[in-house]
């Protein structure tokens, strides 16, 4: 087996494991919806949280269930909660974590929902993860305050970089929290998207960048983020990538622009956020010419992505981030490094290492 053959598979399952993790959330319906009618009260605060690719699952979908719910819905990383639970565990308000986890066994998974349990009035858990095995997933498997959505195992993605684990726990906590979507059309789309994988390979090989970076606004600057990250990790850091929105790129990340930057501009389905997408791309075209400015869109895009009618940007997530995976694999690649384990000297770890968790008491200086 080659250096990339999980990376790829992966990438490439991914429609596939997203009509599993349909079927996956059907059957814990009872469970969640349990849960959910005795956490949502008038008062509850709704946090998601997770680490890295997981927190950035957050990201994305809070705007969307924000609007969807008509009540505040934050994206709170594990790493800050733990560092900082007094952020979240308010005064008398009870908290809903939504922890999203490949893994589980990540030690600020473990700690963060620990710290709730301790301060929050009242707390309860909805956890998803791709690990049945995983700390997190056992510590609340039989929590009367809790219910564990664990995904199909082919979801557990054994290559370094997280990619269908990433997208199949934001469509699981879609399904969960917003309710249905068409998975079959969202599986056909990235079909045709993944069709068409050797034309962005071709495209960003000869193009060369030496930065990437990728734009985009309300749920797509979470999706920005996790697009960077991606060629971060695959490329051991090689090509510098960075992902910021689009109206706040021009507020001094900007300055990391050189002529061998490749630009990516996810182009919301939303005419409001789409304006500003589409200002900053023909900005962007003037500084590094049009031919290192891409746009992911559904209509006349660089990459063309399917969107079906009405489908919001936290969704169209699960297709748009295709191209980009596929963009970070041909970098990674293109170094010579080999993307299913990018660090072997261990500098940076599937599942991460060296984190102590220091105990949190009330009589803290």
């Amino acid at each position: 087996m080659s250096g990339s053959d999980f990376t790829r598979a992966e990438i490439e399952q991914q429609p596939a494991v997203w009509r599993a993790t349909r079927m996956v959330v059907q059957a814990a319906r009872t469970d969640v919806d349990r849960l959910l009618a005795a956490a949502l009260d008038d008062r509850t605060r709704i946090v998601l949280t997770g680490a890295g690719t997981s927190a950035y699952v957050g990201e994305i979908l809070a705007p969307e269930l924000t609007r969807l719910l008509k009540r505040p819905v934050e994206a709170i990383p594990t790493t800050d909660l733990v560092t900082d639970p007094h952020a979240v565990a308010t005064g008398d308000q009870p908290v809903l974590l939504v922890s999203f986890a490949r893994s589980g066994n990540s030690p600020e998974s473990l700690a963060a929902a620990g710290l709730i349990d301790q301060l929050a009035p009242v707390a309860h858990h909805l956890v998803i993860t791709c690990n049945a095995e995983g700390r997190l997933a056992r510590a609340y498997e039989s929590a009367g305050n809790a219910a564990v959505v664990t995904l199909p195992a082919a979801t557990n993605d054994r290559g370094f970089a997280m990619t269908s684990s990433f997208t199949s726990m934001l469509l699981a906590a879609y399904l969960c929290l917003a309710g249905e979507a068409d998975v079959d059309a969202l599986a056909a789309a990235a079909e045709t998207v993944l069709a068409r994988s050797e034309d962005v390979r071709r495209a960003v090989t000869a193009l060369r960048p030496e930065r990437i970076v990728y734009l985009g606004s309300g749920s797509l600057k979470g999706l920005a983020r996790e697009a960077a990250l991606k060629t971060l990790e695959l490329t051991a850091g090689t090509t510098v990538a960075l992902g910021e929105s689009s109206l706040g790129f021009r507020h001094g990340p900007k300055a990391a622009l050189t002529p061998g930057t490749l630009a990516v501009v996810f182009v919301s389905g939303d005419s409001y956020r789409r304006a500003y997408d589409l200002d900053l791309a023909r900005e962007l075209a003037g500084d590094l010419g049009a031919e290192r400015v891409v746009l992911v869109d559904a209509g006349e895009g660089t990459w063309h992505v399917p969107r079906s009618p009405g489908l919001p940007d936290a969704l169209w997530a699960v297709l748009a981030v295709i191209p980009a995976q596929l963009t970070a694999l041909a970098c990674s690649l293109a170094a010579g490094l080999t993307p299913d384990n990018p660090f072997p000297g261990g500098e940076v770890n599937r599942v991460v290492q060296g984190v102590v968790i220091h105990p949190y008491g009330e009589g803290r200086n």
